[in-house]
């Protein structure tokens, strides 16, 4: 089996690294732990807060290691390092889009939220932002004078929407895209999460300046995922790795597929496989 020279390994983490039941199987653990042991850096890379993935850094028991001390959260909005216990890159979305964007969902009947390291803020809670809050095991809050603090920028809006709906979140996405041209990126991360980020930011992106940052190219880097947030990560890195379980379209701009899903530890077996 042929053996990839790989520096630093970027994961993201529903339907990737997790299996349906929101865990870390026993195989991925140690096929991850033993990169870190082999000082080839395991780096976390989620659409999540800072909060919502420490406890699976924490699962893998690698987190006070030098291989596992960074984190890429919201969608590579943000790099941490737990080491230091601080962002050390930040991007956000202007005010002023946060602001149209929230105008724009409420027209469409929903509501938005916006982020920081460890909490949730939002003006009115509806059962697809609390769904949201649960999935992330963070905290939330909710604000009086909400426009305030979108016109100040956050790093990541949210637009959740009834799951049985989805197009709701499509036909919005469209509409946004139109409306902010280059100033957001405007996405699905699921099919009822409709995500508006920082121009010119993305999982990719952030791995790439973190590898550069460790002193090697992210030729360097194997990215996994599965979704449309992870398309930039998959296309920059050198070994981009769609799952089995991922869309077509994913898979069409990866360099390489495993052969077993995220319930089957695809992650662990490809690694072991190819870089182990």
């Amino acid at each position: 089996m042929e053996k990839f020279d790989v520096k630093l390994v970027a994961l993201d983490l529903d339907d990737t690294l997790l299996d349906r039941n929101a865990l870390i199987s026993d195989e991925n653990v140690a096929a991850l732990r033993e990169c870190a042991r082999r000082g080839i850096y395991v780096v976390l890379c989620s659409g999540r807060l800072e909060a919502g993935i420490v406890p699976f850094v924490r699962r893998l028991e690698i987190a006070g290691t030098e291989a596992g001390r960074y984190v890429i959260a919201i969608n590579g909005c943000s790099v941490f390092d737990m080491h230091e216990r601080t962002q050390i890159q930040c991007h956000k979305v202007p005010g002023d889009v946060l602001l149209r964007a929230d105008e724009m969902a409420r027209s469409a009947g929903l509501e938005t939220q916006v982020y920081s390291t460890d909490t949730i803020y939002y003006g009115k809670l509806t059962p697809w932002i609390k769904m949201d809050i649960d999935l992330c095991k963070v905290r939330g809050v909710q604000v009086p004078d909400y426009r305030s603090l979108l016109a100040a920028g956050s790093p990541k809006m949210l637009i959740p929407c009834n799951p049985e709906t989805p197009e709701v979140a499509h036909g919005l996405m469209i509409k946004m895209r139109e409306e902010f041209g280059e100033r957001a990126v405007v996405f699905t991360s699921k099919p009822y999460f409709l995500e508006v980020l920082p121009p010119g930011c993305g999982k990719g992106e952030s791995v790439e300046w973190l590898c550069n940052r460790l002193g090697f190219g992210i030729e360097k880097a194997m990215g996994f995922g599965d979704a449309l947030n992870d398309e930039s990560m998959l296309r920059k890195c050198g070994y981009g790795v769609a799952m089995k379980n991922a869309g077509d379209y994913i898979k069409s701009v990866a360099k390489y597929v495993t052969d077993f899903d995220n319930n089957e530890s695809g992650v662990g077996r490809f690694i072991t496989a190819h870089v182990l």
